[in-house]
């Protein structure tokens, strides 16, 4: 009873997502091919924010370059107080000029720093780019797969009509009780909710691909079969896990915390500003030109505490990287594993899926002819429905290994270059 109720809310919950979702469908789309998504998803949002981190780190390094300005300084002495015993005849204004002058290399450690931080946000945006064409293929399968599951639910729905005939006709005949027709009609629409679950399950699906892929149609089919494409085994020599992208970004990364170190060492130097300026005595014929140095004196800030952050900022990135180039090696010969046993599974569920409709052939016709229970014709339906869900599964499974091995190898599941 339970178990009823919970399918008639599951069928309730189908219902009002394909009805939300069909909103705004009138201009709506097959998604194009992948390859073809994924060069027009270069403006995806995700992509953009990943741009917008290169940019960041462009201005950073930019400002780096800049030297320190100068400071324009105006002193004005002796105009008013005493006027008659002191102040008037010792009046006298200064124009100066202060400009400040980095010692100890800091403008270049600057630099250096700011373009070790323009080459970690690249490696990360490239490393980025990689996760959203896997995403991306995970997504486009998913929804190919829903596709495929409505498919499934159609066939069975399909299948257990016609033995639903066959056992009214049996009953008729009185060859059958009428259990076995009550039977039937119970499985009939057991099946036909799941029917109504697919459809929802494919509408949630396209939605998801479509907000991944940034387009603001929403899709409601596919250009093309991702699941298909890998019956295919693509070419692909060895894998080199040192040029994985992960790899790449804790290198750059590591960089650049060097790099942030030598910043912080040069600021314990002290920097000098100099001083150049002019001043008009009110009892001078002319001006008299005036110089000076200024130069702080290291006592209580010596940037310990920053140069002691930043080398455990070193330390940290030093350990990522080595932990990314053993997750890389290890990565490597997982995904070549798992590419091998996911053939070789979706092979033999191949096998074993023309061995239950062969199983259910049978079945149907002992059935039919008064040889074999209903039971017997259930079980051989229900093997044959989970015959094809594995193969399903394998399909899936098989694309996953697929997709972590391109994105080992810097590609996108359908071989495309992603920079």
């Amino acid at each position: 009873m339970n178990g009823t109720i919970r399918r008639q809310r599951e069928v309730a919950l189908a219902g009002m997502l394909a009805v939300l979702c069909s909103v705004g469908t009138a201009g709506a789309q097959n998604a194009p091919p992948f390859a073809q998504l994924l060069r027009q998803a270069q403006s995806a949002p995700r992509l953009t924010a990943l741009d917008a981190d290169v940019a960041r780190a462009q201005g950073l390094a930019e400002q780096a370059r800049a030297r320190p300005n100068p400071f324009i300084n105006v002193y004005a002495e002796n105009f008013a107080g005493d006027l008659q015993n002191n102040a008037r005849n010792q009046q006298q204004t200064t124009f100066q000029i202060d400009q400040p002058i980095e010692l100890g290399g800091k403008r270049s450690a600057r630099i250096a720093a700011g373009e070790a931080g323009i080459a970690a946000a690249q490696a990360r945006n490239r490393d980025g780019r990689l996760l959203f064409a896997t995403e991306l293929a995970r997504a486009y399968a998913g929804a190919e797969v829903a596709d495929r599951r409505i498919a499934l639910a159609e066939d069975e729905v399909e299948e257990a009509t016609a033995d639903l005939k066959v056992a009214r006709a049996l009953v008729g005949a009185g060859k059958e009780a009428r259990l076995r027709q009550l039977q039937a009609e119970t499985e009939l629409g057991t099946l036909e909710a799941d029917l109504e679950v697919a459809h929802a399950q494919k509408t949630a699906a396209l939605a998801r691909l479509s907000a991944l892929a940034g387009s603001s149609t929403p899709f409601t089919g596919l250009g093309e079969s991702l699941l298909d494409r890998m019956n295919a085994r693509p070419p692909s020599g060895p894998v080199d896990p040192l040029q994985a992208t992960t790899v790449k970004v804790a290198e750059a990364e590591r960089e650049a915390a060097a790099r942030a170190v030598t910043v912080q060492q040069r600021l314990a130097v002290p920097n000098v500003t100099a001083q150049l300026g002019v001043r008009q005595l009110r009892v001078a014929s002319g001006p008299a030109v005036v110089a000076g140095v200024t130069v702080p004196l290291p006592f209580f800030d010596r940037n310990r505490g920053n140069i002691a952050a930043a080398s455990a900022d070193l330390q940290g990135t030093e350990a990522r990287a080595a932990a990314a180039r053993l997750e890389a090696e290890t990565g490597v010969r997982a995904a070549l594993t798992l590419v091998q046993a996911a053939d070789r599974r979706t092979a033999a569920a191949q096998r074993n899926m023309r061995t239950a409709e062969e199983a259910y052939r049978l079945a149907r016709i002992a059935y039919e002819a008064g040889k074999a229970p209903l039971i017997e014709l259930l079980a051989a339906r229900h093997n044959l429905g989970a015959a094809r869900a594995v193969i399903l599964d394998a399909d899936i499974a098989r694309l996953d290994a697929r997709a972590n091995l391109a994105r080992l190898s810097g590609l996108s599941i359908t071989g495309e270059a992603v920079q």
